[in-house]
């Protein structure tokens, strides 16, 4: 299945789309059968408030972040870092029209460095070129690694457009270089997807997150609906229905 028709399908099942089509269905239930339209349009109500609260949308996060942890350096040793793509950030004015990465790739490419620092292992980027771009997440990662943060990058996995690709492409190249135990990086939400899907593929993975939801403090406004909280809906329900996709997935092909 193509990355475009994937996210088509997607966008259907997530927030807000999925949730103002079920508003919708409320509407046109209103001409015809006035009782259910009644219960259609209270349960699009109260999954919108609900996905836009910041409580509900973070603890939604925490249940996929509470499956991973930071880790023991010392105690967990691996032979290479395996840092995932998190998107690029398009025709970028401020560095020459050029694209670069996104600001999520960012936060884990600045992990994925302290990382090597800390351990001395080498590097591999994976992301390919998903919207069409010219220049891969992969290779934008790259050079970012190497003239922003001066770590060196081995191996550039570039083809991939989604987790599965990353997973079994950073297999095939490391496979070759006899490398199967590695530190993969990735936010805390996407980690336990990502590393069901590397061990699936081969790897023996020492998970190593970063970015994970955290608040200063819980008071009156995490209860009020934002806008940017229907995003953290969106990825957890995202990475959700990945999780269940790949059970199934798993167990059709066994």
């Amino acid at each position: 299945m193509s990355w475009f028709t994937t996210n088509t399908v997607a966008a259907f099942l997530l927030p807000p789309l999925s949730l103002l089509l079920v508003l919708a269905l409320g509407i046109f239930l209103l001409y015809r059968r006035k009782k259910s339209a009644k219960a259609v349009l209270l349960t699009a109500l109260a999954l919108l408030w609900l996905a836009s609260t910041p409580y509900v949308a973070e603890s939604g996060l925490h249940l996929l972040e509470e499956r991973t942890s930071i880790p023991d350096i010392q105690r967990q040793q691996a032979d290479a870092i395996v840092i995932l793509g998190g998107g690029t950030y398009f025709h970028a004015p401020d560095y020459a029209g050029q694209d670069t990465v996104s600001e999520p790739t960012l936060v884990r490419l600045r992990y994925g460095a302290r990382l090597q620092r800390e351990t001395g292992k080498p590097i591999l980027v994976s992301g390919g070129k998903p919207h069409g771009n010219q220049l891969s997440e992969a290779q934008q990662m790259k050079v970012a690694l190497e003239q922003d943060f001066r770590i060196p990058v081995r191996w550039t996995e570039d083809t991939s457009d989604n987790t599965f690709e990353n997973a079994h492409h950073s297999f095939r190249m490391l496979q070759q270089q006899g490398i199967r135990k590695i530190y993969l990086v990735t936010h805390g939400w996407h980690m336990p997807r990502a590393a069901e899907v590397f061990r699936r593929a081969g790897f023996e993975v020492v998970e190593a997150p970063t970015a994970f939801t955290t608040r200063y403090r819980t008071d009156l406004l995490a209860f009020l609906p934002r806008a940017e909280s229907l995003v953290d809906s969106k990825i957890f329900v995202h990475e959700a229905i990945g999780l269940l996709w790949y059970r199934i997935r798993s167990t059709i092909s066994n």
